[in-house]
């Protein structure tokens, strides 16, 4: 199914990427066996890293055994990784255990790593000797440019708010825009779509946008559904588990791309890509508006397994068609069928409103949840009074299902400045993001439950993702909608 002509149209925009050496003071500190130190490098790198050793005592007679351990922030070195049993595999943990055999001397670590702290642990030298570490050097790797980022004259909160969301999407932009460096290191659809929306108004990488584009266009799934995400080495590869709301996020993607840049060229080249998630998603859909997940692929909406996704669902797909529709009224294109699919779905989603509850309901248990609520005002069903309407009621609601994770909160604050509540926005913003920067953290993460802070959907914080891409938008939100001083004084 690969499109040879995509691909090579994404391999003639593989970036080039910014490598820079940093060097970091070692310590005095003595190290014999069974002891340790730890380094904070006081920000978020992705990049190899050097060691350089030296010895104390007589001349070393047995090589240096020691465990390293890189984290992205403090909270992971505490955790004992030989108890993480959870459902991703444990090579992802940044742990490794090295024989160094010449001492004093160095060590190059061929992995590539993404940290702030990193652990040496001694686990054996000889009688004769101990060591201590002379220093450090990081590699530094990334294709963000970061001459492209205009500042702005904001208050000290906003700035690192900014700062930090730009670190996040600095680290995360490599040879594509990466859902995490520390783990999985794919181009994932939903990442990139908010990825790009931060992009646009940062770094300006416009390329590497189009690149990702073209390379999910350029390895489809079976009848031209795309996947939810590329494996990226040693060859290129679309995983074979697809998702309904993923696939339909590249309508969205490739619309904001063009609104951006005005690439014509690139619209009409992919447009029939973008239509053939229209078809192949419609079908998913039945009579009532739910979605069959054995045929579409899974929904994610969010990290929450309480979470019914039916009504999400159908408002990303009607989400999705708005867009869908604009570019084809860009391109003079028959427009019939999707104006009638938009029509229909919108039909569907009002009956799934319950008058008596003033929610829109999901499911078969009729689940009131955040999510359900925030995509059927995203979508357009409803108008702005009655989406604010429902939102007032929403934030009274005790036991509506909630959000967990950045990419859920990112809808949040959309709807919020869509539905005019920009002061509003802007302080769940703060209240949100803030939670992960008085923690201490230098990134931003992929899932943050501000009632469990160390939650983790993976069953284990030694594997969690601590620089998210889709977590990376409150520099999107501040150059778009915050400008103006004003809201904030």
């Amino acid at each position: 199914m690969e499109n040879v002509e995509f691909c090579r149209k994404a391999d003639q925009l593989k970036p080039v990427l910014y490598k820079e050496e940093i060097d970091f003071p070692g310590s005095e500190k003595i190290l014999k066996e069974g002891e340790e130190i730890i380094f904070d490098l006081g920000n978020h790198y992705v990049g190899h890293v050097d060691i350089d050793f030296g010895t104390v005592g007589r001349h070393p007679d047995a090589p240096l055994y020691f465990e390293i351990q890189f984290a992205e922030i403090k909270e992971e070195l505490s955790y004992d990784s030989s108890s993480y049993h959870g459902w991703l595999s444990k090579s992802w943990i940044q742990q490794e255990y090295i024989h160094l055999d010449n001492l004093p001397g160095s060590i190059s670590l061929p992995r590539r790593y993404a940290f702030r702290y990193v652990r040496i642990r001694v686990l054996s030298t000889s009688p004769n000797y101990d060591v201590y570490i002379k220093g450090l050097r990081v590699h530094s790797e990334t294709s963000a440019d970061d001459k492209k980022v205009k500042r702005y004259s904001w208050s000290e909160k906003d700035r690192l708010l900014d700062d930090i969301s730009i670190r996040t999407l600095r680290s995360c932009m490599q040879e594509v825009f990466e859902d995490g460096p520390k783990r999985d290191r794919r181009l994932w659809l939903g990442d990139l779509r908010l990825q790009a929306l931060a992009n646009y108004e940062t770094f300006q990488n416009d390329d590497l946008v189009k690149r990702c584009l073209y390379l999910f266009a350029g390895h489809p799934l079976e009848e031209g559904r795309l996947s939810s995400n590329i494996f990226l080495y040693l060859e290129e590869e679309a995983d074979d588990q697809p998702m309904f709301d993923y696939a339909l996020f590249f309508i969205d993607t490739l619309w904001d791309y063009y609104s951006h840049t005005g690439d014509k060229e690139t619209l009409e080249e992919l447009y029939p890509t973008a239509y053939r998630q229209f078809v192949l998603s419609s079908s998913c859909i039945d009579e009532n508006g739910s979605v069959d997940e054995a045929k579409a692929g899974r929904v994610f909406v969010d990290w929450n397994f309480e979470l019914d996704r039916n009504v999400s669902a159908l408002g990303i797909y009607i989400y999705a068609l708005k867009d869908l529709l604009k570019m084809a009224r860009e391109l003079n294109k028959d427009t019939k069928a999707i104006e009638d699919e938009i029509a229909r779905r919108s039909l569907d989603a009002l009956k799934l409103y319950d008058e008596r509850e003033g929610f829109f309901v999901s499911g078969e248990k009729k689940q009131i949840s955040w999510m359900s609520q925030i995509w059927m005002i995203l979508s357009g069903v409803i108008d702005e009074e009655k989406g604010n309407a429902v939102l007032e009621r929403l934030s009274k609601r005790k036991n509506a299902v909630g959000m967990n994770s950045p990419y859920a909160y990112h809808h949040y604050i959309q709807v919020l400045i869509d539905l005019g509540r920009k002061e509003e926005a802007y302080q769940k913003m703060h209240e949100y993001w803030d939670g992960m920067i008085e923690r201490g953290s230098s990134t931003f993460w992929e899932l943050y439950d501000p009632k469990d802070p160390v939650a983790s959907p993976y069953g284990g914080l030694v594997v969690h993702s601590f620089c998210h891409a889709w977590s990376c938008t409150p520099a999107y939100f501040l150059r778009k909608y915050f400008k103006d001083k004003e809201i904030r004084d």
